[in-house]
């Protein structure tokens, strides 16, 4: 549906012409599994409604082709039988392929499986220190990216690391 090209598309300046280009460790999550913390929105948003949170990584991890409202709906009604993780870790695989980054510290499967809401943070904290706001829409935050003419990091694809 997507291909293989990356979440953010290169347009204009490259990666490295970018403030936060240097900043980012390559190949590597920006924050720990277990690093809640570093964000209390977020931690407390997921902690009360994780649907809320994951829709909006969600949105964001697809390019807006699925709207926040669909997959939260989804990620809600899944959690009433309790496998709303079955929806969820698919998600962490393709943020992790556009970002080329580790499968840590176990498979997204296993992650989302037993650590669904810690999952659901972290991947919010990805997505917000390599430039994209899960909190805003996907096109919020093209019109931001154009706006202030950013472009996201993003990996070549079939890069390994």
């Amino acid at each position: 549906m997507y291909g293989d090209g990356p979440v953010f598309k290169a347009e204009g300046a490259s990666f490295r012409d970018q403030p936060y280009g240097t900043e980012l460790p390559q190949g590597l999550w920006t924050t720990g599994l277990c690093d809640c913390h570093q964000d209390g929105h977020i931690c407390v948003q997921t902690a009360i409604m994780p649907c809320i949170s994951f829709a909006q990584n969600t949105e964001i991890v697809n390019r807006g082709t699925i709207s926040c409202m669909e997959a939260g709906l989804i990620h809600l009604a899944l959690g009433f039988v309790g496998c709303c993780w079955v929806y969820a870790f698919p998600s962490r695989t393709r943020l992790r392929e556009h970002f080329a980054l580790p499968e840590e510290p176990c498979s997204d499967f296993w992650v989302h499986l037993f650590c669904t809401s810690c999952a659901i943070c972290q991947e919010s904290r990805e997505l917000k220190n390599r430039g994209a706001d899960p909190s805003i829409s996907w096109l919020s935050n093209v019109e931001k990216w154009s706006r202030e003419k950013i472009t996201p990091p993003i990996v070549v694809p079939g890069m390994i690391r």
